[in-house]
């Protein structure tokens, strides 16, 4: 590189330590598995009485794309996409993705709180701890940190495309300029496409300042043979009434007069080939796809995107997928995708998004309904966390944990750190979720030592990791306790002497403070009630109840029925002890801003049964819960 004269490169604070300018830092890339979560291979199609749904129906393979593979299931995953991207290369999905558009945090300090309705109250929720910290360090050493963050994740997705794919990166005027020449050194200053305004009308007037109306969108490709189909956009006004005659066919067309000659000259059906300045409305309050998620970009523009740079049956990818919009417009055009996002709330929102479809409208058609189910798609959880996430101030970060939970240290175990009475006590990684691993883990170890009770605490946790867990557990002979931490901010709040910086170990710790202030709830309680007649079982949910927080404090006298906290909730009737197969569902749609409660299945033949029940958080959290039935 430094004997090519014409190379530009992009280099900020931290991109060549311990390494040689031009020697480029190699991006880590571990390789944790997936667990499949859910398989929602029966989408609801259509309502019944009572907010139920009849979900007897798959997408009809005879509409599949000819190239779209019938035992193909869609991906959404939630965790770190940095971790995500690295897995899927190990696992062979390199080369393989025809299209990735990505609209990732614009280094602006955005908000990131989660914003949601309970009833006619409205309701505010802190990131969560891995959110935070993930935000944090993206911006905390300024423009260089977020350069380090886009860099690496750029990287990957450029090993991911496939030689005949495109990436769109979707910016504004903060960072443009310096992704632009970063994605030139990546990709290549010669698969730059084209520089696209998504210009649009705000109602924000700067006094000081011309008022700002577009975004930037960043069109590579990896090589120079690249799936292109040029876009139309629709004739002007001016340019329809120069089109002033219209023949039988019902075709406009004009008359011209070259060199003494009439010429009759047809208006081309499709419209005029797209430029790169495209003129499409944001999503507002009123939109029928408006989904009340921050970030959220209309369904026409990623139309645009996915119809131009893919075909019938391609994978497209959104590694910042927010509230779905990609996988939603790739899923009624016919694509495969895959999403990725480390908002448990933005799963959920897409999730429901994708699961509510048929009610949306249909891009080929304007005016219409789209009217089908979403195809089969999976819940993809990353495992194994611990492997890559247990390592700066491990010690101190222990000892600090332990004794905000009053218990004292254990030395010589892998996963006991602590003891409190007579329970074993494990602290779960700062900056990652609590896993099923993690768990088994622990189990083994207190197994191993004699201890019938364990407390396992954690920030965030893995989805599976809840009554299922504690299921895992009973049969070990271990009474499992999964313990949240309270917030951040309600530590700093609470305890004199807190330093400032995110858990690290104070100079004083008051005890009685600890004692007093700072509590440590059960993760959610879900009771069910289960009635069964011949060879009908009805379900009812009886009794939600989520971790105490600040936020719920704040409405806790508002709400009636702490049951309006659920957003979602399915049931697997025939549970086999793996991945959870999602055969009935409820969930709040703004039509209709609570589920139903009851569930009701008749079964086929006579036997012994596994229920799952998945209850789903209006912060995306989730609460499973196995049930044993007969039929006689």
């Amino acid at each position: 590189m430094a004997d090519n004269k014409k190379y530009v490169e992009l280099v900020w604070a931290g991109k060549y330590d311990k390494y040689e300018k031009g020697e480029k830092r190699p991006i880590e890339k571990p390789n944790l598995p997936f667990q499949t979560v859910e398989t929602v291979n029966k989408p609801r199609l259509k309502e019944l009485e009572g907010g139920l749904f009849d979900t007897s129906q798959f997408y009809p393979e005879n509409k599949y794309p000819k190239n779209y593979p019938k035992d193909w299931k869609n991906k959404l995953i939630w965790g770190d996409n940095k971790l995500a991207m690295s897995s899927l290369i190990k696992q062979g999905w390199a080369g393989k993705i025809n299209l990735i558009y990505i609209d990732p945090p614009f280094f602006t300090g955005a908000d990131f709180k989660i914003r949601t309705k309970i009833g006619d109250e409205r309701i505010e929720k802190e990131p969560s701890i891995i959110e935070e910290r993930a935000y944090r360090d993206t911006w905390s050493g300024g423009i260089a940190s977020y350069l380090k963050y886009m860099y690496e994740r750029l990287v990957l997705m450029r090993e991911l495309l496939a030689e005949n794919g495109s990436i769109y990166v979707h910016l504004d005027w903060h960072v443009g300029h310096y992704v632009k020449v970063m994605m030139d050194e990546i990709f290549g200053y010669e698969n730059f496409r084209n520089e696209i305004v998504w210009w649009y009308k705000s109602s924000v007037h700067p006094q000081k300042d011309f008022q700002r109306f577009h975004d930037v969108i960043l069109r590579y490709s990896k090589t120079d043979s690249y799936i292109y189909n040029t876009q139309y956009d629709p004739y002007s006004k001016a340019t329809i009434r120069r089109f002033d005659r219209v023949d039988d066919e019902g075709k406009r067309y004009k008359e011209v007069m070259k060199r003494g000659e009439r010429f009759i000259v047809y208006m081309k059906d499709q419209g005029l080939p797209a430029g790169d300045v495209w003129d499409l409305p944001f999503v507002i309050g009123t939109s029928q796809e408006n989904l009340a998620f921050q970030t959220q970009k209309p369904e026409a523009l990623l139309k645009r995107i996915i119809l131009a740079s893919s075909n019938p049956g391609d994978i497209v990818a959104d590694f910042f997928c927010g509230s779905g919009t990609t996988l939603a417009v790739a899923e009624k055009l016919g694509r495969r995708w895959i999403g990725c996002d480390l908002s448990k709330f933005a799963i959920q929102v897409t999730r429901k998004r994708l699961l509510d479809i048929h009610n949306s409208k249909d891009l080929q058609n304007e005016g219409k309904k789209y009217d089908n189910p979403a195809r089969p798609f999976e819940l993809w959880n990353i495992g194994n966390y611990e492997t890559v996430y247990w390592q700066e101030k491990q010690d101190e970060y222990l000892a600090f944990m332990l004794k905000l939970y009053q218990s004292q240290p254990l030395t010589g175990f892998r996963y006991l750190h602590g003891r409190k009475g007579d329970r074993a006590v494990h602290i779960g990684p700062l900056n990652a979720p609590v896993t099923m691993k993690e768990v088994e883990k622990v189990i083994i170890e207190c197994r191993a030592n004699n201890f019938i009770k364990a407390d396992v605490l954690g920030w965030e946790w893995s989805y599976e990791v809840n009554e299922l867990a504690k299921e895992l557990a009973k049969k070990d002979g271990v009474d499992l306790r999964l313990i949240q931490f309270p917030s951040v901010n309600e530590i700093k709040a609470s305890l004199v002497g807190f330093d400032l910086q995110l858990l690290e170990v104070p100079d004083q710790v008051v005890e009685k403070e600890i004692s007093k202030y700072v509590k440590f709830p059960e993760v959610a309680y879900l009771e069910i009630e289960t009635k069964i007649k011949e060879d009908k079982v009805k379900l009812k949910i009886t009794d939600f109840q989520l971790a105490p927080t600040a936020e719920l404090a704040e409405i806790a006298g508002k709400i009636k029925d702490s049951r309006e906290l659920i957003d979602y909730w399915a049931v697997d009737w025939d549970y086999k002890g793996d991945t959870f197969h999602n055969q009935w569902q409820s969930f709040r749609v703004k039509k209709n801003p609570k589920v139903d409660y009851e569930a009701t299945h008749k079964y086929e033949k006579k036997g012994e049964y596994q229920i799952m029940v998945k209850v789903v958080d209006v912060f995306g959290n989730d609460t499973n819960k196995v049930l044993k039935v007969r039929i006689k």
